[in-house]
């Protein structure tokens, strides 16, 4: 596990000062009679979380990770990543390769999320400053002349979307929306290929797909603030160009006919079934999406989702000591994925808000006159208390409670420093002064200037005319 540890621990990963017990199981232990390891990895899971579940939670202790192997003759090796915070080896494995099999699951997969690297530079996980995050789903009928589609959205919410919502509360407080919007068609073109028997558009179309100038989609009053808001799109095409398939760089078409744009959200190009029988209609129909395609939909839209906060869609890791599957949660994330979101989460909110406190400082320092109100105070107060807080509970391990208070440092911190008290000062400064002023004065300095200066010539010769005149009335006495 050093060995896989940088030196230098990076921001959003374990610190050194972690803990490895060894132990030792045997035919009679409690472990093996209570887990059956040939049955469904599901049930697995399920079972080491009931042996080793218990008592770990978000403690004083932190949370705890289980690696187990179990060591069987004549079997291939076979490694698993539960939903929860356990993952188990199964095959003939010396015991250097079940050690550097294990140590790749804690570091590289329990530590840092699958991802080649630990840290992500820059704004990492799209999360509005103030924790608050906005998914808008859109069903887009690019021309209602054709067909029309609907789809009941309410149940998919609460079926997919609540559970997902709920995992994600330490991180950030999301909001659901949804619209169905017409005449919206897309911004790139699309040509026709005979081999595969549909309209095609490519990957070097992706950034002129999104008609920014038709596709109404900032329809929140969260859009304009310090939330963040995330775009899904159903994209169903006009009967000109369906179906209409997106064709990947190596030659073949994409199984989920879908793309994702960083920071902004995901597309999916929906061709239904009927579309040609349609477009042969001189009437449009209206349809509903099917439960089972719309479920289809929204799983592509998870796996788009955990795309954009730097997670792998698929349910594999390939690492230098082999494959391992991981097992997905029907809330779109584990709770050891959930950890590390969490971690990262917490080390970027703390380094914005220190960045903004600093720069507050400086700001307070470069205008001496400026008057800092008692709310400033109480929220810099409060927000260095709720990174204190979340550094504790970092430290600790308890990652949840560390997220939610990192967030609340990090609001606290943006609230000061665009108090409107003092983005008033900062913006008055002495040029501005000035340059608002001068017009006024500047007119008359230049007259009481031109009268001070007469007035000063007059009283020079007046002064002489007494001089010269006292001098006299000397000489006559």
């Amino acid at each position: 596990m050093a060995e896989l540890t940088r030196q230098t621990p990076q921001c959003g990963t374990c610190s050194p000062n972690h803990s490895v017990s060894v132990l030792l199981d045997s035919d009679s232990h409690r472990l093996v009679g209570a887990v059956d390891f040939d049955g469904d990895d599901e049930a697995v899971d399920e079972a080491l979380q009931a042996v080793f579940g218990v008592g770990s939670g978000s403690g004083a202790g932190g949370e705890v990770y289980t690696v187990v192997v179990v060591n069987r003759g004549g079997e291939e090796v076979r490694a698993v990543v539960g939903k929860y915070r356990n993952a188990w080896i199964l095959g003939r494995v010396s015991e250097a390769e079940a050690v550097a099999k294990a140590a790749e699951v804690f570091v590289k997969v329990f530590v840092n999320g699958g991802k080649e690297e630990g840290l992500i530079h820059g704004e990492f996980m799209p999360v509005g400053a103030d924790g608050t995050l906005v998914l808008s789903f859109n069903l887009l009928n690019a021309d209602p002349r054709d067909w029309i589609y609907d789809w009941d959205f309410q149940t998919v919410d609460e079926i997919l979307l609540a559970p997902m919502v709920e995992a994600m509360k330490p991180v950030a407080n999301i909001s659901v929306e949804s619209q169905v919007l017409y005449h919206v068609p897309k911004s790139s073109l699309s040509y026709w290929d005979d081999n595969w028997d549909s309209y095609i558009f490519s990957t070097k179309d992706l950034p002129f797909f999104v008609n920014s100038n038709e596709w109404h989609l900032d329809t929140s009053i969260a859009a304009g603030g310090r939330s963040k808001m995330l775009h899904f799109v159903v994209y169903v095409p006009s009967a000109k160009e369906c179906p209409l398939l997106l064709q990947l760089p190596d030659g073949q078409i994409s199984k989920t006919n879908s793309f994702i744009s960083p920071m902004w959200g995901g597309v999916i190009v929906l061709n239904t079934q009927t579309c040609r029988k349609d477009s042969e209609s001189k009437h449009p129909s209206r349809h509903t999406i099917l439960h089972e395609d719309l479920q289809k939909v929204f799983e592509v839209f998870m796996g788009q989702f955990r795309q954009l906060f730097s997670f792998k869609s698929d349910n594999l890791y390939v690492g230098a000591s082999g494959t391992y599957n991981l097992l997905p949660s029907e809330r779109g994330f584990t709770l050891w994925e959930l950890d590390v979101l969490s971690r990262m989460h917490t080390c970027f909110n703390l380094h914005s808000c220190a960045t903004t406190l600093g720069s507050l400082s400086r700001l307070v320092q470069s205008l001496p006159r400026m008057i800092i109100k008692d709310e400033i105070g109480k929220q810099v107060k409060y927000s260095l208390e709720a990174a204190k807080l979340a550094q504790t509970n970092a430290s600790l391990g308890v990652y949840d409670a560390s997220a939610v208070s990192s967030r609340q440092a990090r609001s606290l911190a943006e609230d000061a420093f665009f108090h409107p008290s003092i983005m008033s000062v900062s913006y008055y400064s002495f040029e501005h002064c000035f340059a608002v002023y001068s017009p006024f004065f500047l007119p008359v300095s230049m007259h009481v200037i031109l009268a001070a200066l007469r007035e000063w010539r007059r009283y020079k010769k007046e002064n002489k005319k007494y001089l010269v005149w006292k001098a006299k009335m000397k000489d006559a006495l």
